[in-house]
């Protein structure tokens, strides 16, 4: 699903097709979300909505830089329903040229805000620019993306058992790259 008609595998998604998987005309689609760009942006509000309840998953009293750390984990899943989450979540930000060039609203600034802001609370973050903050966090979410997405095609090159073994060892790797990053502070 994406509002400049762009899918999966199997090539672009239309009204008609998301109407037909919800057992709905397109008529009846179209009447109660308006257009697909605000069906798009309803899916992307859902995404924020659960990414931000991952982060009640930290420890009570975690400090910000372990807070984080935990979020991001929190977001590393091979669940079909958190992949297809990651792939939207990737491609709003990491790779959505078109939309990007005519966006109304971005539905996921509040939960890059957040990210921000975590970020701003770690020690020796907090006089960081905005734009190094933001570059962190970019960099941040993109292995956690990219670890996401890659699943299906490391089962396919490696085998089940071989990526299995990868996605366990992925969550550690993750914090001790979060870790670096943090203890490394912003550069100039």
């Amino acid at each position: 699903l994406n509002p400049d008609g762009a899918g999966d595998a199997r090539g672009p998604i239309g009204i008609a097709q998301i109407a037909a998987e919800l057992g709905l005309t397109k008529q009846a689609l179209l009447h109660h979300f308006g257009t697909k760009e605000r069906l798009y942006g309803l899916v992307l509000e859902q995404i924020a909505g659960e990414l931000a309840g991952l982060k009640a998953s930290s420890e009570p009293g975690a400090d910000a830089a372990r807070q984080l750390q935990d979020w991001l984990v929190a977001m590393i899943s091979d669940t079909p329903p958190r992949v297809g989450r990651a792939r939207l979540l990737m491609r709003e930000i990491l790779d959505n040229q078109v939309r990007a060039e005519r966006a109304g609203s971005w539905y996921l600034k509040p939960f890059l805000g957040e990210l921000v802001a975590m970020l701003r609370g770690v020690p020796g973050w907090s006089g960081a620019s905005d734009a190094q903050l933001r570059a962190t966090v970019v960099q941040l979410l993109g292995a956690v993306n990219y670890h996401a997405v890659s699943g299906p095609t490391f089962r396919g090159i490696f085998g089940t058992e071989a990526a299995q073994a990868m996605n366990d060892i992925f969550a550690s790797q993750l914090r001790h790259m979060v870790h670096a990053v943090l203890a490394a502070g912003p550069e100039a």
